[in-house]
């Protein structure tokens, strides 16, 4: 090779790196994208993986190939000649929210890549470059929601030798590999249909006995309600989801496809209505080839520190030793120390005591434990033989439960941080930290720990409860007796042989500060509730702010009676203590409490119908006088059909609809539309929702705000000339 040869393939790749180092991403709205190559060079015929990089601004997202109310991102390349490109490689989903925290489908936040495997053909000349082109298209929403597109491209060198890793890139491209749903076969699964509910089983093998947290399932043909809750349980070695059928599911689909999620670990499901035994379209299976898994994981792609033997093959010995070595680390759980560590604080407190009343007092803690889950084992057993397939935790699944318990355990902790102070005795938790003889205190201290205990899992609790509500009634209960018994064995040790409290610290000021520090825990626990609150109330726009506003009432209930009530102050001081803070609880458990959502009404008095939107259509129906409400909308906005179910559900407004003969028009924009897109434009506007109102006669007409109240429509309709 010549001199000017050499230095000309030099200058080339020198130039094609260069490009590819000052490409640029490009921001479109909420999101910044870009493509990137996982190498720095490429090699005539060998594949190589880029990826579309989105970077979403805070609480934005956009959706996966099954997106719920959105559309998919997509790309369409332009590629030179001889080369071509795989399919988006999607990495596993989650729940995706609008601002007010209504689940709008399934998608991505924050920085998402999304892989696609490139072929090069065998011809290339090393020493060329080759850019890569590639149209990008995605929605962007939050409280409202814009499509985006952008025109990409990436340059890259094209040598004879190995081709190096791009290091800015390598961690997210080996991060995304582990996120992409993985080959787990062997794994029977099947699935029975009910009405509107599916079940589906699967029987992992015996690495995998733990059910994973937080499983969910994701259809890719929208066969499953995205935004309804999934019920999730163990059950004799099998997981087994409970799936809300989707309203526009399509009555003869043959097959359920899609992703089981746990975080962002992912298995492919592919199975045939009626399937029930392992074999081609009966087990899970991979999503792509582009599937990896972390160092140390199961090919399942389980962490290994969670794979546990099954409890079926280890027998009723075996489950009950995972019992109580599971009750034994429920003490370590946030749900439980802050309690437990009030009762550690009453043996130091004990330690010059009578050695009798201290056993006492252990021995009655331990009472407390285990009536509390016998007692919860009786009701699950009851409410199982009546048919009813509950898992450990059910009764959380009720939102007045759960509201219940946050309250109590918020004032627990305004207690522990030293708002107010009560007895003991009374409550078996509290500030004065004297035991005395509240005997019937440290009974109910251990009912609450047992109370407490229900939203943990520890590790080996999962199967030993899954085995539980699966076992006969006798076996059952003796699983609770061995979880009980786990849970209060440090205390009840701790009675029994009194001398080893001379091991624990002495009584002083620091029992007050562990005090108030243990009531962090508990008010993240208080926050968890809330969190689940707001998923059992999502149907309802105001309850989640009315349940806070109940614990407001609430927490000024307790500041009332630690500031009026205590016995340091005056007879009537205390009597308008008791009283002002007894108001201010019922009023925070009134205005607080779940209740159930509002329905539409059903008289059928007025049918709203919807007219396709046009320029042409409003001039029409003006010219016969009319008034027009025109709402520019499209499916995959969440606000807008929160809007809709928010105003066209009103009996005032329907009334003032009916009465003024009110043409609705409705530009829908699920599509790309550039008539709407233009029109959009037209009012200096880019994302749905839009509302207008036209008056007869009037060229402008009245704009509405993005989100609608009856009071705002009715006004805005009274103000075009509705009577």
């Amino acid at each position: 090779m010549s001199f000017r040869r050499l230095l000309l393939s030099v200058f080339a790749a020198a130039l094609a790196l260069t490009s590819a180092a000052l490409a640029k991403p490009v921001k479109k709205g909420a999101v910044e994208v870009e493509l990137v190559s996982e190498v720095t060079s490429i090699q005539p015929g060998r594949p190589f993986t880029v990826a579309l990089r989105m970077n979403h601004d805070e609480h934005w997202h956009s959706y996966w190939i099954a997106p719920g109310t959105g559309y998919p991102t997509a790309l369409s390349w332009t590629l030179p000649a001889g080369f071509t490109a795989g399919p988006i490689q999607w990495p596993t989903p989650h729940t995706v929210r609008d601002a007010s925290g209504k689940i709008t489908g399934n998608g991505y936040e924050n920085e998402v890549f999304l892989p696609v495997e490139i072929f090069p053909p065998a011809d290339l000349a090393p020493g060329s470059s080759v850019t890569l082109k590639a149209a990008a298209e995605w929605l962007m929403c939050k409280s409202v929601c814009m499509p985006g597109e952008a025109e990409l491209e990436l340059t890259l060198p094209v040598k004879a030798d190995a081709p190096a890793t791009d290091a800015r890139w390598s961690k997210n491209f080996a991060d995304t590999r582990l996120s992409l749903p993985v080959a787990v076969p062997g794994w029977p699964a099947s699935i029975t249909r009910a009405d509107k509910q599916l079940t589906l089983r699967i029987t992992p093998d015996a690495a995998h006995a733990t059910l994973p947290a937080g499983l969910r399932f994701f259809a890719e043909d929208g066969y499953i309600d995205y935004a309804l809750p999934q019920t999730v349980r163990a059950e004799n070695g099998q997981w087994v989801l409970d799936l809300p059928v989707a309203e526009t599911a399509e009555p003869s689909t043959a097959r359920l496809t899609g992703v089981l999620a746990s975080g962002n670990r992912g298995w492919r499901i592919d199975v045939a209505f009626g399937a029930a035994a392992s074999g081609s379209g009966s087990q899970l299976s991979t999503l792509s080839s582009f599937a990896g898994r972390r160092p140390g994981q199961t090919p399942g792609g389980l962490p290994a520190a969670t794979v546990q033997p099954p409890a079926a093959a280890a027998g009723l010995l075996g489950t009950l030793l995972l019992a109580f070595v599971g009750g034994l680390i429920l003490n370590l759980m946030p749900c439980v120390f802050p309690v437990l560590g009030i009762k550690i604080l009453g043996f130091v407190n004990q330690s010059g005591n009578d050695k009798k009343k201290v056993a006492l007092h252990g021995l009655t803690f331990a009472a407390g434990v285990l009536i509390s889950f016998w007692a919860l084992a009786g009701v699950l057993l009851a409410l199982r033989s009546g048919g009813a397939q509950l898992g450990w935790g059910f009764q959380l699944q009720s939102p007045q439960f759960v509201f219940g318990m946050a309250v109590f355990l918020l004032i627990f902790a305004l207690n522990m941080s030293g708002l107010f102070e009560v007895g003991l005795s009374a409550t078996g938790v509290g500030g004065s930290l004297q035991m005395k003889d509240g005997f019937a205190g440290s009974f109910f201290t251990g009912a609450l720990a047992t109370l407490v205990a229900t939203p943990c899992s520890a590790p080996f609790l999962a199967p030993a409860l899954g085995a539980a509500l699966a076992l006969p009634a006798l076996q059952s209960i003796l699983v609770f007796t061995a979880i009980a018994a786990g849970l209060a064995l440090p205390y009840l040790l701790l009675s029994i042989f009194p001398q080893a409290i001379k091991f624990l610290p002495r009584p002083g000021a620091w029992m007050e500060t562990f005090k108030q520090a243990m009531s962090f825990p508990l008010y993240a626990t208080v926050g968890w509730l809330l969190w689940v609150l707001a998923g059992q109330t999502k149907d309802d726009d105001n309850a989640l702010l009315l349940i806070s506003f109940g614990f407001v009432l609430v927490a000024m209930a307790a500041w009332a009676y630690g500031r009026f009530a205590q016995a340091h102050g005056k007879p009537g001081k205390q009597l308008f203590g008791r009283v002002f803070a007894a108001a201010l609880l019922m009023g925070g458990l009134y205005v607080g409490w779940p209740k159930a959502a509002q329905t539409a009404p059903t008289d059928g008095s007025y049918q709203v119908t919807w007219e396709k939107w046009s320029p042409e259509a409003i001039a029409a129906a003006q010219k016969d006088g009319k008034i027009v409400y025109v709402d520019f909308t499209a499916r995959w906005c969440a606000t807008c059909q929160t809007n809709k179910g928010v105003v066209f559900h009103n009996d005032g407004v329907l009334a003032a609809l009916a009465k003024n003969r009110v043409v609705l028009l409705r530009g829908d924009w699920t599509n790309r539309d550039p008539k709407i897109t233009a029109e959009l434009a037209r009012w200096n506007r880019s994302a749905v929702p839009f509302n207008l109102i036209y008056s007869p006669g009037r060229p402008d007409p009245i704009i509405l705000p993005e989100l609608l109240t009856p009071s705002i429509v009715s006004e805005a309709l009274a103000k075009a000339g509705a009577k």
